[in-house]
């Protein structure tokens, strides 16, 4: 394995690029894999409801299990990944999160709902490794100034496979009609698409065993930085915790809730499958902004793009709560495009400067993914208790700490 040290000044040259671009380019096809098999959950949940004659709290258990798998997962993948290196961390995620495929099969033969939720927590326990390997492998190759950058790169690809994601599974797993009646009764239909993503990667795990991926030095064991640090004296990292955890349940408690949003006879009035299909704008205007965000990224300070798209989508929740009708319906899809950079940037501004404490960083991080779990429960009592359009009241807050944190972050990562 070549050797990096990411400790260089900003400046690369050619030949760093080159042995940049391939590790890079392998890197993002587990951003797009792990993206796709994340957003077949929205399809899936339906699936199983209407095959287990499931309650919607019952059905959210699904998304419970998988964000909740971050939450256990997340600290103990960080010392794993300290402990094996980034490209034993990568294979370890992809292996289990194989197995978590394959468990979809008995699941199926048994027809016991708490066997896809624990199918579920497997896959998602491999796709926590990943996170935790993947997120600061790609910050680390090339210069700090260009973190920022890389990662919105791959999380474009990552932003691709939400996209495409959805509109695959809902053939894969309702046929083209799109329709619950067909096959109703049985979980069969899941089977096939899971095993095919076991297969899948399985065979990038292989691929990524024979290729050579430079190994990240300043990233290495440090006793000495580790005995005299802590990352409890990292506020941008602590509060980064904070701002992650906030993004991803505002994000997923946004798009939990668009469906029965647009059914709203002031806003849209539409039907489900109707309401469904514009979705797919919701999560292609983030693709869109993470293009858009890598190019920018290399001119913006990363803080300031985390305040300015936070502040965005507070104005444009505000919009969503106080009007009706298309104004109402297209502002909330816009929340989508800044939402973006969102993730990518707030992750590499946090475990910037950590060191040898990088990795065990990331794992904090992705521990605070728990919050696609928690906040969107949180807007769903508003919602039964209030209403649907002021239960976005809720998401918004989220959105008030990151850009508290955009505007804060360089004077926080100072004090470390």
């Amino acid at each position: 394995m070549s050797t990096l040290n990411t400790n260089q000044p900003y400046g690369v040259n050619e030949q760093q690029k080159n042995n940049y671009l391939f590790p890079l380019t392998a890197m993002t096809t587990l951003f797009f894999l792990w993206g796709f098999i994340t957003v077949l959950n929205d399809v899936l949940i339906p699936r199983l409801k209407g095959v287990f004659d499931l309650t919607y709290f019952e059905a959210m258990l699904v998304q419970f299990c998988f964000f909740g798998a971050y939450f256990i997962v997340s600290i103990p993948a960080g010392i794993l990944v300290k402990q094996l290196g980034y490209k034993k961390g990568i294979l370890t995620g992809l292996i289990v999160a194989s197995i978590g495929c394959m468990l979809f099969y008995p699941a199926v033969v048994v027809h016991e709902y708490w066997l896809f939720l624990g199918a579920l927590f497997v896959l998602a326990a491999g796709i926590t490794v990943l996170q935790v390997s993947a997120n600061p492998y790609v910050a680390a190759l090339g210069p700090d100034k260009t973190a920022s950058s890389r990662l919105n790169l791959a999380q474009a690809l990552n932003a691709l496979g939400t996209t495409v994601g959805p509109y695959v599974g809902g053939i894969l797993f309702f046929g083209t009609a799109g329709t619950l009646a067909a096959s109703a009764a049985s979980a069969e239909s899941v089977k096939a698409p899971y095993l095919m993503l076991a297969a899948a990667l399985l065979l990038i795990a292989i691929v990524f065993a024979f290729i050579k991926l430079p190994e990240i030095e300043a990233h290495k064991e440090d006793s000495t930085d580790t005995e005299t640090r802590s990352l409890m004296q990292a506020p941008h990292l602590t509060m980064g915790v904070i701002a992650i955890f906030c993004y991803v349940g505002g994000e997923v408690a946004i798009g939990s809730f668009l469906v029965n949003y647009f059914g709203e006879a002031h806003i849209a009035g539409l039907e489900e499958h109707a309401a469904a299909a514009l979705i797919s704008y919701y999560w292609g205007g983030a693709m869109v902004g993470r293009f858009i965000g890598s190019a920018l990224l290399q001119k913006i300070a990363p803080s300031k793009a985390i305040a300015f798209n936070a502040i965005s989508v507070i104005a444009l929740l505000l919009i969503t709560i106080f009007t009706q009708g298309d104004v109402a319906l297209y502002s909330v899809l816009a929340i989508g495009l800044f939402n973006s950079i969102m993730f990518p940037t707030i992750f590499s501004v946090a475990i910037e400067k950590l060191g040898a404490l990088t990795s065990k960083g990331s794992g904090w991080l992705c521990l605070a993914i728990v919050g696609g779990a928690l906040v969107p429960l949180l807007q769903g009592y508003i919602a039964d208790t209030v209403n649907i359009q002021d239960s976005f009241f809720v998401p918004m807050l989220c959105y008030v700490f990151i850009a508290w944190y955009g505007l804060n972050v360089v004077r926080l990562a100072k004090k470390w």
